[in-house]
């Protein structure tokens, strides 16, 4: 009896299986177009003539799967790099860059990037927090002139690309993680940065409809990440009272910015969806996903979700602010995917495999990318 059970649930699995790879074969995007910060970037930063000095051009980065850094902030692969091998695309190129091919997406995150302009962190006394100038007002112009090179500017050239972009995808975000670390490594408190969570939300939900009067239909939207989860937070602003933490080890304020944040985006989102009803407008929930992971870090191949992998901090999280991943003495695990946190603020390759599959298939978009 049981065999027969086991049997009948295999077969159950295999089904859901091949209907999820029937639905990736069926559903099909002429490209990719991302836009974020460096959980994203595949390339912009080096391409706007950085100095090499920054850590994550220097090994071990990108260790794991390119064997030399990439000028991704992370052991191997981002997201974008699996949604591209799912629906049978190259990796995206900067959108900077002078000699790539855009035709089939392109890249337009860039590390530091943040959703409100230069103006807003200066009315706040936070310009020298902010190191790169990538907003999304700029992100959207670097867009614009993709979308220029790739399809031209006639007017017949227009319909075309209206119909081109309808049937790309859209990643866009997370934008504020940076807005935050702007505020909160700017001796902002949590409560003070979450009072201009409506201008960030706001911020992001304004490039979304800005991206559907452009063409585009099927749209991804991340929320932020469980920062109170994370080695640099818990390293910075760790303290003696346990009331501070929650029962993970996470610091509660800085997760309650967040879920204020995501709930704001969300409710965003759902206005958003009520009013274009052609496009899909879906909500990537980075934040639970993540959660998830540090609640059950064994059901993903994790041995710890908060000790850095990359660094040379010592300690309960390996974490060091002069002594990070890059930096001369410090050196990464020898298992990358046994870790969450690749360098103390990014996830490692097998984290962001992880959470894209949850993009694709649920539970943690809502609607899921793949549809039947």
């Amino acid at each position: 009896m049981r065999s027969g059970r086991r049997m009948a649930a295999a077969l159950v699995a295999l089904a859901w299986a091949l209907a999820a790879v029937a639905v990736a074969a069926a559903q099909k995007y002429n490209a990719i177009f991302n836009f974020g910060d460096s959980i994203t970037d595949t390339g912009n930063l080096c391409t706007s003539g950085r100095p090499s000095q920054i850590t994550f051009t220097q090994p071990p980065y990108g260790e794991t799967y390119f064997g030399t850094p990439t000028c991704r902030c992370c052991d191997g692969r981002v997201i974008p790099d699996f949604l591209c091998s799912k629906f049978g695309l190259p990796f995206l190129p900067p959108s900077k860059s002078t000699t790539a091919d855009f035709k089939e997406g392109a890249n337009m995150a860039i590390t530091g990037a943040t959703a409100m302009d230069a103006p807003f962190f200066r009315s706040l006394g936070l310009s020298d927090k902010i190191w790169n100038n990538g907003p999304i007002s700029f992100q959207l112009e670097w867009f614009q002139q993709v979308a220029s090179a790739v399809c031209g500017g006639g007017q017949a050239q227009q319909a075309d690309c209206k119909s081109y972009l309808a049937n790309s995808l859209f990643v866009f975000g997370e934008f504020g993680g940076n807005d935050y670390n702007a505020m909160l490594f700017g001796n902002y408190s949590a409560d003070q940065a979450s009072t201009y969570t409506p201008q960030v939300v706001a911020a992001v939900a304004s490039g979304v409809e800005k991206l559907v009067a452009m063409g585009a239909t099927d749209i991804v939207v991340p929320g932020v990440l469980p920062i109170g989860c994370f080695p640099i937070y818990l390293t910075f602003y760790g303290t003696s009272s346990s009331a501070d933490y929650d029962s993970l080890g996470c610091l509660r304020k800085f997760n309650d910015l967040s879920t204020n944040h995501n709930n704001q985006l969300q409710a965003q989102i759902s206005g958003l969806q009520a009013k274009y009803k052609s496009a899909r407008i879906m909500y990537a929930d980075f934040y639970s996903a993540v959660y998830d992971m540090v609640k059950n870090p064994g059901s993903y191949g994790f041995s710890t979700a908060f000790q850095t992998c990359c660094g040379s901090g010592g300690g309960k999280y390996n974490y060091q602010n002069s002594a990070r991943c890059g930096m001369p003495g410090a050196s990464a695990c020898s298992n990358p995917a046994a870790h969450l946190s690749w360098d103390g603020i990014h996830l490692t390759e097998a984290a962001y495999k992880q959470i894209t599959d949850g993009w694709l298939n649920g539970p943690y978009c809502h609607p899921a990318i793949l549809h039947s």
